[in-house]
């Protein structure tokens, strides 16, 4: 079975004495290396004031309060994604409002999000699905107009860009993920970008406490609430050797998803998700789209091939507010909606089987 996620990682040769020699050092919790890693990644990917955590949902939880989102606050969001991203505006007491999605892409729709602007809105968190960036410079001058956060998670976009940048870099807060089946893992981890310098302060504290790392625990003062989701040095140890080859790793998958791109422009009875012209995906995931979608499911699985809509809708959840609410281009996408394998571990051969499959179907 040709799988549609998989965890990717560094050779033996080199992952494996790194993290011998930081297993031995006496010092596994957060240090130097996490600080290291922090500084490689935001170099290899363009970020500016960045700081490393446990998981891609302490990073959101951590944007949602450095934006002031507080009980009875709103959040305006996309049910399109997992779940997450969602329970982390409910950490916060506020209440996730959904915003419709671009049957195009999946992602979050600017006008939708626009047309549910209330006096209660505090940010809005947009989700670069399965890798396709969303449509950040409208979402940008709106969340402008309104004196609104803008969040962008960028758990499945690792590599994506928007008008040649990183994407994380043109709402106030981005978070990357570093779970086991993303494009790099450190077994789990998270990354926080903020735009403003002046926040790192309170976001170290928040992963950590409240407290300030490096002042003596006798003397610190603890004036805000803070949480547990440091990232340790082993974890981080492992990204810097991640980090050696992300890459070729990532480019693998845009390869991949631009030659699936060029053959179902050509094959009738089948599109494919597509963001705009600023745009670039990364494609964590191949977005194909069919009314046939449920058929065409069962012939690749059929034949060795996995495929799957991955996500239940987070508006289908009971624990969040409005389960009922109307979002027609939402249905229309995930109705359509099935992911096929373009990643690494897909080679040209494999890629070929499965374009014919679909063709075929």
């Amino acid at each position: 079975m040709i799988p549609l996620v998989k965890v990717a990682m560094p050779e033996k040769s080199v992952l494996l004495p790194m993290l011998e020699q930081v297993l031995y050092s006496g010092m596994i919790a957060e240090g130097e290396a996490v600080y290291e890693f922090e500084r490689e990644f935001a170099k290899a990917f363009g970020l500016n004031s960045v700081i490393a955590v446990s998981s891609g949902t302490a990073a959101l939880h951590a944007a949602l309060t450095l934006s002031g989102v507080n009980a009875g606050d709103e959040v305006i969001t996309t049910p399109m994604t997992a779940e997450p991203t969602n329970t982390s505006i409910l950490y916060c007491g506020a209440k996730a409002v959904w915003a419709d999605v671009d049957p195009a892409s999946g992602n979050i729709d600017p006008q939708s999000v626009r047309d549910k602007i209330t006096r209660r809105t505090k940010a809005i968190l947009c989700v670069h699905y399965a890798g396709y960036p969303v449509r950040l410079r409208e979402l940008r001058k709106i969340a402008d107009q309104h004196g609104l956060a803008l969040i962008e998670d960028c758990a499945h976009a690792l590599g994506a860009t928007y008008e040649g940048r990183s994407v994380g870099l043109i709402g106030d807060y981005g978070i990357f993920s570093f779970q086991a089946i993303k494009h790099m893992t450190t077994v789990d981890g998270g990354l926080l970008t903020i735009a403003d310098p002046s926040q790192l302060d309170a976001a170290k504290r928040f992963r950590w406490f409240g407290m300030r790392k490096g002042v003596p625990r006798t003397e610190v003062d603890i004036s805000s609430i803070g949480y547990k989701y440091n990232m340790n040095n082993v974890t981080a140890t492992i990204g810097l050797a991640q980090l050696s080859h992300i890459n070729s790793l990532v480019q693998r998958h845009i390869d991949n998803g631009r030659f699936f791109d060029a053959v179902f422009s050509k094959t009738i009875g089948v599109d494919f998700a597509r963001c705009d012209t600023s745009g670039a995906s990364s494609y964590w995931l191949y977005t194909l789209l069919s009314n046939h979608s449920r058929e065409l499911e069962q012939l690749l699985i059929g034949n060795g091939v996995s495929a799957s809509k991955l996500h239940r809708p987070n508006n289908l959840h009971s624990i969040f507010e409005s389960a009922s609410i109307d979002l027609p281009g939402l249905n229309a996408f995930y109705g359509r909606l099935l992911h096929i394998p373009c990643g690494w571990w897909v080679d040209e051969a494999q890629r070929q089987q499965i374009a014919e499959l679909i063709q075929r179907g």
